[in-house]
């Protein structure tokens, strides 16, 4: 307070005053000299008394800060002059609140109070504190927050032992995608490209004794035979080639924009990749030679492609994402496309343009199936009202492309998959309702309401269903993962294969080897059972 009331004296001194009043401020002058020499020596004893340079065994934030303070306080040197007095005054004194901080710094140089043990920081070995001694280096004279050096802390603190630290999710699944698997993939194991197409247009050993055997009961698989692991998005579908002589291809169609097809039946291998689609492949099927492809992508595009040289012949753009394709059954030169719109197109490949539109007056086309001889066809649609699902499924005729019937199914699900008996006049329809409803594929359509395929769940996903040879075993995957068997007749589940872990999408039944089928999942992986 006598600093601060001396300051203010010599500051009110006017020019009019006297020699005797200038005789009086050098006097004033000379004891301010002194006092300001007397606090000096006295600060930098106390920081020089209590170690303020950093020693291996202790470092603080505060020390640094404190350690600056004293050296821009002892670098002031006397200068003549009221100025330059003035300056060394405020420097050296400066307004109440700066001076209490600096007497806190002070006290924490002694050893600090209760008060100040906010801003300690935690003991830590020398082996940690030159790491982060290493890792953070203070750039000269700068000053360092409380709060930050806290938090610096405490983000460089270890995790207790059998404590596992957070790991965001994204960073988790961006982990999991890069994890390369220990096991070659089938495209990574080099096979020779004449290999490659003898196996694609020759008969497999495997399957070469049943091709001239009689057919016999279909058998349900338990166990895995292997596991083909190489799509990087969700299948939608896998299909046993209907040709007898080459049905060891099996084909796979997934979100990934690739459709692949593999050696099923012996090595498991990748025989062919095919990109053709810039977006996701929603179907493919086989063409009934069994040498082409028909595929079906979120690019409006659809496609017909040669399986041996992986060319296109034929490539179509409907206007429109395709969410199913099917050739016709006697007709080999023509298919159908169904998707995101009110029609159904149909496409002549040897011209490559539209023979046939199908006009719905709905939103979208969830499956095509061709039934008996292609006169006649039936389309999933998603309309669906309160009480009824009116339009749900319709029945066409080929030729005229009229309506035949609209009032099939009167049940308020929608049906995502349609499979025909391969010998009686009839097929299924999966439902959103967890089960599978049959009808007469013979005018009016009519469904049997005393038979349905109970015990799997679908929840919204495209679960697709299908018959075995012989027309006694119907096939489902659910979205819980595993695969169900039905005994068409009496609607009787007969197995259920705890297949996947991830929702299984398709079950596809082998047309010659007994008991082999073929699943995939929303994962992208893909397995054999026999």
């Amino acid at each position: 307070m006598k600093m601060a009331s001396l300051v203010a004296y010599e500051d009110s001194d006017s020019e009019d005053e006297g020699e005797g009043s200038s005789g009086e401020g050098a006097s004033v002058k000379s004891t301010i000299e002194a006092s300001r020499q007397a606090e000096q020596n006295q600060e930098v004893g106390v920081c020089n008394s209590y170690g303020l340079i950093p020693s291996p065994h202790s470092i603080s934030p505060d020390t640094d800060r404190t350690k600056l303070e004293c050296h821009a306080n002892t670098s002031i040197r006397p200068s003549h002059g009221t100025s330059a007095i003035e300056r060394s005054r405020s420097s050296l004194h400066p307004p109440p609140q700066p001076q209490r901080r600096f007497d806190r710094d002070r006290q924490y140089c002694r050893g600090g109070t209760v008060q100040d043990e906010p801003f300690r920081e935690p003991a830590a070995p020398l082996a940690s504190l030159e790491k982060i001694s290493a890792q953070h280096t203070l750039l000269p004279h700068t000053p360092k927050s409380y709060g930050a050096g806290s938090s610096a802390a405490k983000r460089h603190q270890t995790a207790p032992s059998g404590i596992r630290p957070y790991i965001p999710k994204r960073q988790r699944l961006a982990t999991a995608a890069e994890k390369v698997d220990p096991k070659p993939s089938a495209e990574q194991v080099p096979v020779d490209q004449s290999r490659v197409s003898q196996m694609l247009t020759e008969v497999c050993e495997r399957v070469k004794p049943y091709l001239v055997q009689k057919p016999g009961r279909a058998e349900i698989p338990r166990r895995l035979v292997m596991s083909l692991g190489g799509h990087q998005g969700p299948v939608n579908t896998v299909q046993w080639c209907p040709v007898p002589h080459l049905s060891h291809l099996l084909l796979s169609a997934s979100m990934d924009k690739t459709v692949k097809v593999w050696d099923g039946a012996e090595s498991g291998r990748c025989l062919r990749v095919y990109s053709c689609h810039s977006g996701a492949v929603r179907d493919a099927c086989w063409t009934p030679c069994g040498r082409h492809l028909l595929t079906g992508s979120f690019d409006n595009t659809a496609m017909i492609t040669d399986v041996q040289t992986g060319q296109q012949i034929v490539k179509v753009d409907n206007q429109f994402k395709i969410m199913c394709v099917a050739p016709h059954p006697s007709d080999r030169e023509v298919f159908l496309c169904g998707g995101y719109s009110s029609v159904v197109k149909a496409w002549d490949s040897r011209i490559c343009k539209v023979v046939k539109v199908y006009k719905a007056g709905i939103q979208q086309t969830l499956d095509i199936l061709f039934l008996r001889g292609g006169v006649e066809f039936i389309t999933s649609t998603d309309s669906v009202s309160r009480d009824s699902a009116e339009r749900t499924l319709i029945a066409w005729d080929y030729q005229t492309t009229a309506k035949v019937s609209n009032q099939i199914y009167h049940e308020r699900y929608t049906c995502p998959s349609l499979a025909l008996h391969p010998l009686e006049e009839s097929f299924v329809a999966q439902t959103n309702g967890n089960y599978m409803a049959v009808f007469s594929s013979q005018q009016p359509y009519r469904m049997n309401k005393r038979r349905r395929y109970e015990g799997h769940k679908v929840e919204g996903y495209a679960v697709r269903c299908e018959f075995s040879l012989d027309g006694t075993l119907l096939a489902s995957g659910s979205s819980a993962g595993s695969a169900h068997f039905y005994d068409y007749h009496n609607a009787r589940m007969l197995h259920t294969l705890q297949a996947h872990s991830q929702p299984c999408l398709c079950v596809s039944q082998h047309p010659v080897l007994p008991a082999t089928v073929a699943t995939c999942d929303w994962g992208g992986e893909i397995k054999v059972w026999h």
